[in-house]
């Protein structure tokens, strides 16, 4: 088994579904399964992937467990070479499993990679290759200065927008939307920190990657799109507030003991400043 594709999905019947249709119409040599995780789906998602993939791996929750467990869950039973992780909102190319196993053959120093992820109207979602949140990076994307100087790479440590997205380059690290991971490194540094319910997962992942000396790519040549957001405007508090959390985990885990008092305190306040922002505006409508 060449690859194993991991979907989960929560209450996304229809998306997931869609997603699944265009991995069924990829082209490629290499053998793939898919391993599909519902947790606890009350849109009638079950049956739908009962009726139409009856041929897929299915793992049926009894409870929403997370998208870090959630994934953990089909790591442990996963087959494949390489693991890939994807989103129920995605679609990707018919070449797109194609071209990133090629590349993974290929460079046997990378140990994950990811390609071009687009938004629905064609734009770049600024999250498929980042630069890790630290403080200094996290200050000036928290107020605006990596918008005022989206070329000075300074200012933008975090989204990396003044990189080419359409040349390929090592980055730190990529989005659980579509990540695909050697297996070797899953042996080696471990699966995804389930401390993490849906928020921050992908990024505590790479950077335990990148520190256990395996290389991490963007690989732009080949693409998927990404429906993110497509639910709602409003979120959820609990969005919200594991949003935010996840923030404060990743910074507690990897940053805290490198920092003086102060930064941490800074950071912390920081974030519980955002989280309360992000609050009042979500009531009101004006987040998306």
């Amino acid at each position: 088994m060449d690859l194993s594709i991991i979907v989960l999905n929560y209450n996304t019947k229809q998306l997931t579904l869609n997603c699944l249709e265009s991995i069924r119409n990829s082209v490629t040599e290499y053998l793939y399964e898919i391993i599909l995780v519902d947790n606890h789906s009350t849109d009638g998602s079950i049956e739908a992937f009962e009726r139409h993939y009856p041929e897929i791996e299915l793992i049926r929750n009894q409870v929403n467990v997370g998208f870090s467990k959630g994934n953990n869950q089909a790591m442990k039973i996963a087959r494949g070479r390489y693991v890939l992780l994807l989103n129920s909102d995605t679609i990707v190319n018919s070449d797109t499993l194609d071209v990133m196993l090629q590349f993974m053959d290929q460079r046997p120093t990378v140990g994950a990679a990811g390609c071009k992820v687009v938004l629905p109207d064609g734009s770049l979602d600024k999250a498929c290759r980042r630069g890790f949140p630290t403080p200094s990076a996290s200050f000036y994307y928290a107020f605006g200065f990596a918008k005022l100087f989206p070329r000075v790479p300074r200012f933008n440590q975090y989204q990396l927008s003044y990189l080419d997205p359409d040349q390929d380059y090592p980055v730190d690290c990529l989005v659980g939307a579509f990540m695909m991971v050697r297996r070797e490194v899953i042996d080696q540094v471990g699966m995804l920190d389930e401390d993490f319910f849906m928020y921050g997962e992908d990024i505590d992942w790479c950077y335990r990657i990148k520190e256990a000396g395996w290389g991490i790519h963007y690989y732009p040549y080949t693409e998927i799109v990404h429906y993110k957001g497509a639910s709602s405007r409003r979120r959820p508090f609990k969005i919200i507030y594991e949003f935010h959390r996840a923030m404060i985990l990743f910074h507690k885990k990897h940053y805290e003991k490198k920092y003086s008092w102060v930064v941490n305190l800074l950071v912390y306040a920081g974030v519980g400043l955002k989280f309360a922002i992000s609050i009042i505006l979500n009531r009101f409508g004006s987040v998306r």
